[in-house]
This record gives structure tokens, sequence and C-alpha cells, in this order.
């Protein structure tokens, strides 16, 4: 079955307890949006009692997790979602860009040494920490080549995160009240690099459809003056990433698409019970503290993110337009309350988890003019 079915419904989930108004509102709009598109029916927000047993096209605000969670949601496989699932928590968080210190060092249920081993090469220099008494030891072993960020792994829009620059520094942040919950739930610590750019690359299967992207993310303000994601512009095309690099892309972006390949292959490969549909990644490339210049993916995100609006946008064009080869889309995302751009189109205004006010809008514009 896929979400061209007629009998599909398009449905909203917001997978988080207590998610933010602005969260639950992007979710519901492009819920709304994509089911405009397909030509299906807008089911609304998901309930257990009113959609039992309905046939069911889902956009979680999360990856899944679980068979419990994908049973009870009815979802048996990528083609029932917009999104993903993994058996393990930690699998769909940056736990698994890096490996552990040792064989000895704590790791979740599930954890698999062979994805690390396969994307070694393809990710920056750092480490995946489960417990505290193997923090120290894994800062020590990092923090030898420059400074490191401390990313908490179930952290996002670039929140929570910490930069390192001794031991001295490592050893009062071991000393914090919350420092032994704080490591048991999962952190990364990775080298820092500056001047950097991130690059967004993936791709999304929704029915027969099929479209992959690059392009860069951006950060801006938020109310607290702390920087959270504020955008991505990418370039989107019909077909896979074959047909991508058909594009003149510079070597960066080249590579950032290559780098973003492998990933994705190992998480097939070495996490068998994984599947999605939306396959999004985050690559940075920068300079470390010796001036080398380095490239490695930081994420992925096999769910609803910032970049999605920009997606759904892109689809209503290449099926607007079915015989267009690329196109230029961008997500925004501004804590400054200002007039939506003409052309724009809202995603969402009004209210954001830590300021008084968001604005979401999404522009398109021609490949080649």
């Amino acid at each position: 079955m896929t979400p061209n079915n007629r009998k599909k419904l398009v449905v909203a989930h917001s997978t988080r307890e207590g998610a933010p108004l602005h969260e639950i509102e992007t979710n519901r709009a492009l819920a709304r949006w994509l089911a405009q598109i397909l030509g299906l029916k807008f089911g609304g927000s998901y309930d257990p009692q009113r959609h039992v047993d309905r046939d069911l096209y889902l956009l979680p605000t999360q990856t899944l997790v679980g068979p419990a969670q994908a049973l009870a949601l009815n979802i048996k496989g990528p083609e029932d979602l917009w999104g993903g699932y993994v058996d393990h928590d930690f699998i769909c968080t940056k736990a698994i860009s890096h490996g552990l210190l040792s064989p000895e060092a704590t790791a979740p249920e599930g954890w698999s040494p062979l994805f690390c081993e396969k994307v070694r090469n393809v990710v920056l220099d750092g480490l995946s920490v489960f417990a505290l008494e193997n923090a120290r030891p894994a800062a020590t072993h990092l923090l030898y080549s420059g400074p490191i960020r401390l990313k908490p792994i179930h952290a996002c829009a670039g929140r929570g995160q910490e930069v390192i620059h001794s031991l001295d520094e490592f050893e009062a942040l071991l000393a914090r009240i919350d420092a032994a919950q704080l490591f048991k739930d999962g952190v990364v610590l990775e080298q820092d690099l500056h001047d950097v750019i991130t690059h967004s690359v993936g791709q999304s299967f929704i029915g027969d459809h099929v479209f992959s992207y690059c392009g860069e993310q951006y950060l801006t303000k938020d109310g607290q003056g702390e920087d959270v994601y504020g955008g991505s512009n990418l370039i989107v095309v019909p077909g896979y990433y074959d047909d991508l690099l058909m594009l003149d892309l510079p070597d960066d972006v080249r590579e950032a698409i290559e780098q973003a390949q492998v990933f994705d292959t190992a998480a097939d490969e070495a996490y068998p019970g994984f599947y999605a549909s939306r396959r999004n990644y985050d690559i940075a490339q920068g300079l470390d503290s010796n001036g080398q210049r380095r490239s490695g993916v930081l994420e992925q995100s096999w769910r609803m993110g910032g970049a999605s609006s920009a997606e759904v946008a892109a689809l209503q064009s290449f099926i607007n337009n079915p015989g267009l080869k690329a196109i230029h889309v961008s997500s925004v995302e501004t804590y400054v309350d200002q007039t939506l751009p003409a052309d724009a189109i809202k995603v969402y205004r009004g209210p954001a988890e830590n300021s008084d006010f968001l604005l979401k809008y999404v522009t398109v514009k021609s490949y080649d003019g």
C-alpha cells in the first residue's frame, strides 16, 4: 500500500509527550499539505480511538522506536509513514556516529560495532559515552588533539552543546550534580571545528515519488540569544543520488553527498530492523584545531525535521511540473516578528518553546532560471 491509495488517511502524529505548540502545529500543517498534494484526505492528529482499523499514512514527529509502538500505530514498513523506525532508541540519535572508547565501555542494548567500523572514515573524530565512569578516559583521549564538543544525544537544533578546551574544564563538568544522569542518557564527545559549513543531504520516498537533495543549513538566534537551527537552502531533484550527482555541483558538496551515502548504507547493513522513508543527514565541513580541513557526518534525521517543509514544497513542484529536473527550495525559521515575505508559504506563526515568537515558512525558486 502507498499513500497514493485513496483509502489512506494522512495523519499527523506528535509523539513527544508535552511537545511545544509549534512542533504540533508544524506537524499538522505538513500533514495537511502533503494530503492535498497527494489527493488524499487529511485525518487530523492521530487518535487511537478515532483512527482504529483505518488505513493510515502517518507523519510522526519522532522516529518510531520498538515493535510495540509500530504495532500500536499499525506501521508495517516505510510505505506507511514519512519518517523512520528503529528497534532501539539510541539508533536514531547522534550516538551511532561514533564508537566506544573500548569494548569494555558501557553500551546500550542492540549496539552495533559494525556500524561504527563502516562509518569511521566519513565522521569526525569522536566517541560515544553511556556511563559516567567512561567519560573522563574518553575526554582525555580526545582532548589530546584539541577542543571537543559535548553533545547530549537526545538534544536537537544545537541545544545543550558545550565546547570543552581542557581536562580541567571537563573535570568541572563532571562535578555537576546532573553529570551522572547526563552521561547515562548518552553523550557524544566530538572534535570541535571552526569556520563550519553544515550540509544537508537526504532522500525521501513518498508513495511512487522519490527525490534527493543537498544544500546548506544555517543558524539563527532564538528569543534567549542562543544559536539554533534557522533554516536550510536545498537543491532537490526527482530521483536518486545518482540523479543529484549529475548536476554541476562543487567538490565539497559532492563529498558531503558521498559521505551521507556511506552512512545511509551502513545503517541498513548494521541495523537490519531499521527502515525509513525520510533519510536526512547533516555533514559538517570546517577546520580542526590544527587548521586542517575536515568533513564528516554529524547525525541522521529519520523523522520530520527543519527541512521537511522544503521537501514538501519540492514534491509539489515536481508533481505540478513533471518535466522539472531540479528546484531550489528553502525552509526558514525566524524568531523575529515580521511580515511573511512575498511568494513565501507560511508553515507556522506563533509562540515557540523557548521564545515568545516563531515564524516558519518556505520559498521556492527555479534551479536554472
